[in-house]
């Protein structure tokens, strides 16, 4: 099965994953930069960092040239993984493939957040907006600063390995 092992990178978080799900599935990571064609494979692993919810701009574009593939999603997020916003805004990259695509697996795990997106955020949303930056929020984002960790990347490992398998069987 010819895979391609795309991402998108903003902090370095997703490119950690890419290169630790590289090594299970023995492919080499490709920056979604490159724009290779997905036409040319059996399986994508497709990782982004998540934007207001979703795929960054870069692997929006990307995935919805997709087509009639399976297709593996993975992402790193500031909020915690096993949120419901972390499992919408895996939905939500795999609402973007193109026709016929089959979503075969998601993973999801947390990462830093980039230190201008929290200035940004802090200026524009005031006290008691719904983004706001409240202690609590601050500490999840100081939180998400160690990852994604080895515990993280080791977990990814071991769920593109079993996926694999199950592809494969």
């Amino acid at each position: 099965m010819k895979t391609l092992l795309i991402y998108s990178s903003r902090t370095g978080n997703t490119k950690k994953v890419a290169e630790a799900i590289g090594e299970t599935l023995q492919v080499t990571p490709v920056p979604v930069e490159e724009n290779p064609s997905p036409d040319d494979f059996d399986l994508i692993v497709a990782g982004y960092w998540v934007d207001r919810g979703s795929a960054d701009g870069q692997m929006k574009a990307y995935l919805s040239r997709i087509m009639g593939k399976k297709v593996a999603l993975f992402a790193t997020l500031g909020a915690e993984p096993d949120s419901e916003h972390a499992a919408k805004c895996l939905e939500n990259g795999a609402a973007l493939l193109g026709a016929g695509s089959e979503v075969v697996g998601k993973f999801i795990c947390q990462g830093k957040v980039a230190p201008e997106m929290v200035d940004m955020m802090k200026k524009m949303f005031p006290a008691g907006h719904p983004h706001a930056m409240t202690p609590e929020r601050l500490a999840r984002i100081e939180r998400a600063a160690s990852h994604p960790d080895a515990a993280d990347l080791a977990a990814a490992q071991e769920y593109f390995g079993n996926l694999r398998k199950a592809i494969l069987a």
